[in-house]
């Protein structure tokens, strides 16, 4: 059994990695850190575990584990592991921003591997310290992979993206309010998203004359070839983006490019039929849908932020450090309606 410890387990990422990893079948849950929560069930904060489990948050923290996840906001995986060693043979996966631009990845003499399996599979199966990706970049970035792929990523990239409230955190904020979220959509961050930079990163590893070259920030750099405008919509989770190109593929021919580049990976899947969002939300699947308007190839994909796009890819990703069946606890239903 694989021994886990978990800090920051009572917010949303931390609670789905609980109701992933509880039913895993190689995993022993050895501490659900939570300072605030030390002493009270699970169970009392994430409310849904009332009869599947009788673990109990810790204060506790320590290095008898084989893997460590960080589920702590930005800026905070960084200050903790300062502030708290972790012995060197312990596997850490954060889903924090803090290491997953390749200037920040160095950590105890080595490095965070960027942890999408689709782009770094190999890399991850090998990594000590893997860096999850955001929900945003995990979307876009399964979009357009198999365009990078083969160099045809043109010189501007259209995204609408709207994901569900879910993605701004447990702590509450007034564009999370359910009076203000519900019924209700608004843009926000437009073309400056933060996830444009590792998603940048991404392509250009895939097409390495994708970033310009110049002395400016790699966000400023982004923002030259894509162009998104993130949305928050009025559902409590997923991702749902409308990406269009300028591309001289067929729709025939882009669904072979798309099939192909991820027939051997097991929660992206291409369909032919129009998609929506509740085809993925509560599981670890990416579904996509392509559509030739003239010159435009329009790309939708559908996602859930708190698993494919956080909770879910981090065990993936434990799944291959730790050389297990890659869908290891993560055969999950959708909520269909």
């Amino acid at each position: 059994m694989i021994r886990v410890g978990i800090v920051g387990s009572a917010g949303y990422t931390g609670g789905e990695l609980l109701r992933v990893l509880i039913y895993h079948p190689d995993v022993e849950i050895v501490f659900a850190n939570s300072a605030s929560n030390a002493g009270n069930k699970v169970y009392v904060v994430h409310n849904d575990l009332f009869g599947d489990t009788e673990l109990e948050f810790s204060s506790d923290f320590h290095s008898d584990i084989d893997v460590l996840f960080l589920c702590v906001g930005h800026g905070d995986a960084r200050k903790f592991l300062d502030a708290n060693p972790v012995d060197s043979s312990v596997k850490i996966i954060d889903l924090s921003q803090d290491y997953r631009l390749k200037a920040n990845t160095a950590y105890q003499g080595g490095h965070f591997v960027y942890g999408l399996p689709e782009l770094n599979r190999e890399a991850i199966r090998s990594a000590q310290y893997i860096a999850n990706p955001g929900c945003f970049a995990t979307n876009m970035q399964l979009a357009l992979l198999p365009l990078a792929a083969k160099g045809l990523l043109p010189e501007q990239i259209h995204i609408n993206a709207t994901t569900g409230s879910t993605g701004a955190g447990q702590k509450p904020s007034p564009t999370s309010h359910f009076s203000w979220r519900s019924g209700n959509l608004s843009a926000y961050k437009s073309f400056e998203h933060q996830h444009l930079q590792e998603v940048s990163e991404s392509l250009n590893q895939l097409q390495p004359d994708f970033l310009p070259q110049s002395e400016q920030s790699l966000l400023e750099r982004a923002m030259q070839r894509i162009n998104m405008i993130p949305q928050r919509g009025a559902f409590p989770r997923g991702i749902f983006s409308a990406i269009y190109v300028t591309s001289e593929l067929t729709e025939e021919e882009a669904y072979t490019l798309y099939e192909n580049y991820y027939a051997s990976h097991p929660f992206t899947w291409v369909s032919k039929a129009n998609i929506d969002l509740k085809q993925v939300v509560n599981t670890n699947k990416s579904i996509m849908h392509l559509e030739k308007h003239g010159s435009q190839l329009l790309i939708l994909n559908a996602t859930d932020n708190l698993l494919k796009g956080a909770s879910g890819q981090a065990v993936q990703n434990m799944n291959l450090m730790f050389d297990l069946d890659e869908r290891a606890g993560l055969n999950l239903k959708p909520i269909g309606f």
